[in-house]
């Protein structure tokens, strides 16, 4: 996987949403591992979408999901892109 080329295309999420210029880091998926694991696939997303705030995917990932696509869904539309 590319690290460095995943995080400079900014958010995911934002960038369906039509703001290309958010930076990012990297959440890694939880769809394909268990408690306590990290998987070695990634998508990128800024610190809204990811952590901090209502929308964070941490916050609630079902409803996030419901709204923004599924982890494996946007971990391929990034697979596209790099």
């Amino acid at each position: 996987m590319h690290e460095g080329k995943t995080a400079d295309l900014g958010c995911i999420v934002c960038r369906n949403l039509g703001f290309y210029e958010s930076p990012a880091t990297l959440h890694h998926l939880r769809c394909d591992v268990g408690m306590g694991q990290r998987s070695k696939r990634y998508i990128p997303l800024c610190p809204r979408h990811h952590q901090q705030g209502p929308d964070a995917f941490h916050s609630g990932s079902r409803s996030w999901q419901d709204r923004f696509g599924t982890e494996e869904e946007l971990w391929e539309q990034v697979q596209a892109l790099i």
